[in-house]
Order: structure tokens, then C-alpha cells, then sequence
């Protein structure tokens, strides 16, 4: 009984262990000690191991897992490949760059002479305070100490260091200027004193100084200097982001300097040279260690201008002694050589300092300049736009002649103007200058004479406003030509459609009248008028002015000259022309030029009143060419509200004439 007892229990036992909750039997057990016995008394092995947890633990957990650990260990790989690969020149150069700096060697500024060799510009060393943001902490507390002993240390504005340094953050291992423009011995005391601050150094440059850099706050009002050259030569300013977004990839970088007007802008890649470099070893605040490597720079290339200082001196003492007497302030005053377009002086008054704007220009001194109602900033000589008064009449008789319309014999009586139903069109001379032809209507400026080769008069058919405009157009009217510096206007001419367009209004007899005559809404530049009376003295060649004649490699003496570009020509023909040119002669000989005709020397010249407004004085206009066998000078003068061109315009050239015949070889031609 003890036996089946027993039997009966380990069966029972058994039975219920080799259960599993579902009442269905495992296939495995583990037991290591035991045999039972089932129901039937045989036995049931058991495994050997009791380490063994059962084959229900692998299948999809085990293949999951695996997944898991495969991918885990290809993303590991990818992870190392791209940091170690793809990205390792990156790092490695984040690295280098913890330790080493490339510092850029700042090329001289190619020098500005004039045509005759005299130094107008200069540079002269300078210190900056620059910082690397790189170099800074991250930590915002620290940073702020650093910002704070800065403002200390060079007596800026913190806010305003702060903001320099947000501003130009992005480019972290540049030199950003906390403080330009400072002396030698203030940038040893800064050095020492920001000894233990990371990132701060003192950097050598040069700044630009122009063509008054000998004259002292004593003299400066009272130099012969002449101011006017502002206008020509620009001035270099720091770069603004906008600038430095754009040309960064073209190695400019945050602590440099660009031109920012005249010929600095328009030379810009040719002064400024090819920077230098030198990689240095630094310490864990920045500071320089060692110098590893150096590259050095090459210099800008020197530019000679077309410009002769004297000349152009000597034009700006005249006009300011001439608008003094007359009480005006404003005029333009421009000598041109009309056989390659070579501009000799161009003065536009009042000017400015451009040594006010190297190295950066103070507030109050920039407000001084921006509230000046005569715009002294402003280059009136190719971007103010005037009407040109009677001196566009050599251009619209030249296109009467052209066309055939009239001849050197043709007539008009001028009896003090026309009418055209119940408007009169007046002569500027009361009663008219009777019969006049086209080289009296040059000598005289007979307005009548024009109203006819213009807009036509009973029987006689004129030009027309198109092929007046599009004569005009050939001279170079509406349209820049091109002069090397920027800034420059094209100017205005009228149209029929225009006139519909925007003044709602159909075109008139009157408005070809206007036109014909240099009035209505016709606009044009100083340079222009030049340009034009060019065109009649060399024999119908426009020429592109331009301002630099040659460049010069400082290194190897290498010139180059600036080759002569033409516009346009022969779309008057000689004989027409020289048609004109004797009505300009006859101008100084017996007409409104007769001032000229004092001069030792032959020339022509035309005079212009323009009138812009119905409650100011007309602007005065005069244009001559001198010597009249063979020109060699150009002369064009306007002065705003100068009432008349024979009043004021005209004397000043001629005193600007004679000096020139009498002190200088460009009209005996003995140079050159």
C-alpha cells in the first residue's frame, strides 16, 4: 500500500508539474535529481543542464533582438564613418583651429596720382582693437565680464560691442574692429591692459588719407587744396554686412575697408591688392605663441587719373571767387580733351572732405554734411540733370543740316518770336534779330530760328520731336556714357508718349518749340553738354569720358594704359559740322560769347539760359572748345540760379582760359 501510495503521489506530482496553465502537458521540465514516472510507470528523462530555461525564450525574441543589435552596430559604423570621413576635415580643422589661427596680412592700398604724376593720395599707419568671437566663453556670464572690461578698456559703449559682436558672430574665427582709427601709444596701453582677455589683439593697418593730408585745422579753410577732388577720388568706408555677406567668399572680411564712391569704388579690385597671410600658434586665451607660416601680401596697383591737380585747382579757386561775388553757391565746371575724352578737371561745388570719412566718419560731421541744403555729398557734374537751355541748339542745328532740311544759306526773319493761334512763342530779344541763318542763330541764340528747323512754321516743315530725339540720342543725350566713376545720370527726353502717359495730355507744337530751344522737360548732365560740344570740335566722334588714364604694378613697373573708348561717330557729317563749329566761332567773335574773344587765342563757344522754375533765377549755362583750329579743350560751366550764361558762366571760363593759355602748354600744345 506504501508503494502505491507513493507511486501514485510522485505520478500525481508529476503529472502536475509537467502542466502547464493551460492544463496541456510542456515538453520539457527541468529537474536535475528526480525521475518520475507517469501514469503508466515509465519513466520521464530530464535535461542534464539547470541552466537550460526552455526553447520558448528564442524564435521571434531572438531574432528582434538580433535586429536590434545589428542595426545598432550600423548605425555605430555609419555614425564613426561620417564623423571620421565625411566630416573629419571639418573637425580636424575646428581642432587645428582651437590651436592655430590664419591671420590675414592686410595688402597696401594701391596710391592715386595725377596725370602728371603727383601723389593725391596716401596711407599712413594705423591701429585697430579687434576682437575673435571664437575666442570668446560660451558662457554668457563670462562673456559679459569679457564685454564689460572691454568697454572699459577702449571706452566704447557696451551695448554698442555687444551688438558689433552679434552682428558679425557668424563669422567665429575673423577678426571683428571693436575700435579703429587709434594711436600707437593707445594701442600699447590697450595690449597690456587686455593682456588676460581671450580673442582681443591689436591689428596693424593703414588708413587712407587724400589729397589735403598736409594741410592742419589752421589752414584748412584757406588751403588752395582742392576739396573738389572728393568727388572724383570717393572715399573707403568699413564694410557694412550687406557688403561683407556678399563679398566674403571673395576673401573680404569683417575688418576690412572698401570703396564706397568715386574712383575708390570703380578700382576697388585694382587698389586694394592680394592679401597676405600669416598662420600662428595661439594659447588657450587666444593670445599668439608662434608665428608658423607667413605669405606676404602684394601691394594695390597705382592708378594715374587723367586729372591734372593744377588744372583742376586752379578751375575751383575761379568758381569759388566767381559764386562768392555773385552770391550763389552751386556750379559744375568740367575741362575735357574732346580728341580722346580725357577729363582734365571736374569741379562740383560746394564738396565736401572725403578725410572726413576715412576711418570713419563722426556723427556730428556726417549730419553737418546730409543738412546741408546745397548737398555738398552731391556729384552735380554727372548726376545732376538740369534743362540745357540754348546750349543743345549746336546738336539740333546739326541735325537740321543733316537732314537737309536747311543749308548754311537758309533764312528765318526773327521778329521777336511766333505765333501759333493765341500762344506766343518770344525771341529772348525784344523786337528779334531779323534775318538770321544757322550760324547766327549760334552767334545769337535766335530762339525763332529753331521754332522753325524744330517744330516747322506755316510752309516750312521742321524736324519733328522724333528725329529731334533721336539726333539728340546720337550725341549721347538720354543715356550714360559711361564715365569710370559711379553715380552718373542718363538724363531725359521727352516723347509723345510719355507726355500721354503721364501728364494725360497729347503733344504739341509748343512742346517740339521747347524742346528745339533746350527747354520743357528736357534734362541733361554737365557732362553731357561737354561730351556734345566735343562731338563738334573733333568732327563727329562721341568719346566715353573717363577720369584714370594708366595703371602701374608697384612690383614689377608694369603700365597699362586705359585704352580710348568711342560712343559714336560720323552720324554728322564734317561739313556740317563745320557749319556749326563757325557759328560757335562767330558766337565769340560778334555774338553772346564775345567775352572769349579777349582771349590771345581763337575759339567758339555757346551760351545758355535755362529756365526751371517760375519763382527762382534761370540756371546759366556756357560750353566752348579752344584752340578753334584744332580743340584741344573742352570747357563747360553751369551755375545754378546764375540767371545767365553770358553773366556769370561765361566769365568764368574765360578767366579759367586765359590762365590756362598763359600758364600751362594744353592749348599751344607745347607738352604732349
Amino acid at each position: 500500500m506504501k508503494k502505491i501510495k507513493s507511486n501514485l503521489f510522485t505520478a500525481n506530482f508529476a503529472d502536475l508539474a509537467y502542466k502547464n496553465l493551460n492544463g496541456k502537458y510542456s515538453k520539457t521540465w527541468v529537474e536535475d535529481s528526480v525521475i518520475f514516472e507517469n501514469k503508466i510507470g515509465k519513466q520521464i528523462p530530464t535535461p542534464k543542464s539547470n541552466s537550460y530555461v526552455g526553447s520558448s525564450f528564442f524564435g521571434k525574441k531572438i531574432s528582434l533582438t538580433s535586429i536590434i543589435l545589428l542595426v545598432s552596430f550600423l548605425v555605430l559604423v555609419l555614425n564613426i564613418f561620417y564623423l571620421q570621413i565625411v566630416k573629419g576635415e571639418h573637425y580636424r580643422m575646428l581642432a587645428e583651429n582651437n590651436r592655430q589661427r590664419i591671420i590675414p596680412i592686410p595688402a597696401e592700398r594701391g596710391l592715386i596720382f595725377d596725370r602728371n604724376g603727383i601723389q593725391i593720395t596716401e596711407n599712413i599707419p594705423n591701429f585697430s582693437v579687434t576682437l575673435i568671437p571664437q575666442d570668446l566663453p560660451r558662457d554668457k556670464m563670462e562673456k559679459e565680464l569679457i564685454i564689460e572690461k572691454l568697454s572699459t578698456i577702449t571706452n566704447q559703449n557696451k551695448e554698442k560691442i555687444r551688438s558689433t559682436i552679434e552682428e558679425y558672430g557668424s563669422y567665429s574665427f575673423e577678426s571683428i574692429i571693436i575700435l579703429e582709427d587709434i594711436d600707437y601709444e593707445t594701442a600699447i596701453q590697450i595690449l597690456i591692459d587686455s593682456a588676460d582677455l581671450p580673442g582681443i589683439r591689436i591689428q596693424r593697418g593703414s588708413k587712407r588719407l587724400y589729397n589735403d593730408y598736409n594741410i592742419t585745422a589752421e589752414n584748412k579753410n584757406t588751403t588752395s587744396t582742392p576739396f573738389s577732388l572728393s568727388h572724383i577720388l570717393g572715399y573707403i568706408g568699413k564694410l557694412n554686412q550687406t557688403e561683407l555677406d556678399n563679398l566674403y567668399k571673395d576673401g573680404y572680411l569683417p575688418s576690412d575697408s572698401i570703396g564706397k564712391t568715386g574712383i575708390e569704388k570703380s578700382y576697388e579690385t585694382d587698389l586694394r591688392g592680394n592679401y597676405g597671410r600669416r598662420r600662428i600658434e595661439v594659447n588657450a586665451f587666444g593670445k599668439e605663441q608662434n608665428i608658423l607660416a607667413e605669405e606676404i601680401p602684394v601691394p594695390g596697383k597705382y592708378l594715374y587719373l587723367t586729372i591734372d591737380e593744377e588744372v583742376q585747382k586752379k578751375l575751383e579757386e575761379i568758381m569759388l571767387a566767381s559764386l562768392k561775388t555773385a552770391g550763389k553757391k552751386r556750379g559744375v565746371g568740367i575741362v575735357m580733351n574732346p580728341q580722346n575724352g580725357e577729363i582734365l578737371a571736374m569741379v562740383s561745388l560746394p564738396s565736401f572732405d572725403n578725410n572726413d570719412f576715412s576711418g570713419g566718419i563722426d556723427q556730428a560731421t556726417y549730419s553737418k554734411y546730409i543738412e546741408d541744403e546745397n548737398n555738398p555729398l552731391f556729384n552735380r557734374a554727372i548726376a545732376g540733370t538740369y534743362p540745357s537751355g540754348s546750349t543743345v541748339k549746336p546738336a539740333v542745328a546739326s541735325a537740321a543740316l543733316q537732314e537737309g532740311i536747311i543749308n548754311e544759306a537758309t533764312s528765318f526773319l526773327s521778329n521777336g518770336g511766333l505765333w501759333v493761334s493765341s500762344w506766343f512763342f518770344p525771341d529772348w530779344q525784344a523786337g528779334g534779330h531779323g534775318i538770321t541763318n544757322v550760324r547766327k542763330s549760334l552767334a545769337w541764340s535766335v530762339n525763332t530760328f529753331y521754332y522753325y528747323i524744330g517744330g516747322g512754321y506755316n510752309d516750312f516743315v521742321g524736324l519733328g520731336i522724333e528725329k529731334i530725339t533721336n539726333y539728340l540720342r546720337e550725341f549721347g543725350f538720354a543715356s550714360k556714357l559711361g564715365i569710370d566713376i559711379p553715380g552718373e545720370q542718363a538724363g531725359f527726353l521727352p516723347s509723345k508718349e510719355w507726355k500721354e502717359e503721364t501728364k494725360g495730355e497729347r503733344w504739341y507744337i509748343g512742346d517740339t518749340y521747347n524742346l528745339s530751344i533746350g527747354q520743357g522737360d528736357l534734362l541733361v548732365t554737365p557732362l553731357q553738354i561737354a561730351a556734345m560740344t566735343g562731338v563738334v570740335a573733333n568732327g563727329s566722334t562721341l568719346y566715353q569720358p573717363h577720369l584714370v588714364k594708366k595703371e602701374i604694378d608697384p612690383l614689377s613697373g608694369e603700365e597699362q594704359n586705359i585704352s580710348t573708348k568711342i560712343i559714336n561717330k560720323d552720324f554728322i557729317s564734317p561739313n556740317n559740322l563745320n557749319i556749326v563749329k563757325l557759328g560757335m566761332k562767330d558766337c565769340v567773335d560778334y555774338g553772346s560769347c564775345r567775352r572769349l574773344s579777349l582771349l590771345p587765342f581763337s575759339s567758339g563757344g555757346k551760351t545758355g539760359t535755362a529756365q526751371w522754375s517760375s519763382t527762382k533765377p534761370d540756371h546759366a549755362w556756357f560750353t566752348a572748345f579752344a584752340p578753334y583750329d584744332n580743340p584741344k579743350i573742352v570747357v563747360t560751366i553751369l551755375v545754378e540760379e546764375g540767371q545767365g550764361g553770358d553773366l556769370i558762366s561765361a566769365p568764368i571760363a574765360y578767366e579759367f582760359l586765359r590762365w590756362l593759355g598763359s600758364s600751362t602748354c594744353y592749348i599751344d600744345g607745347c607738352t604732349e
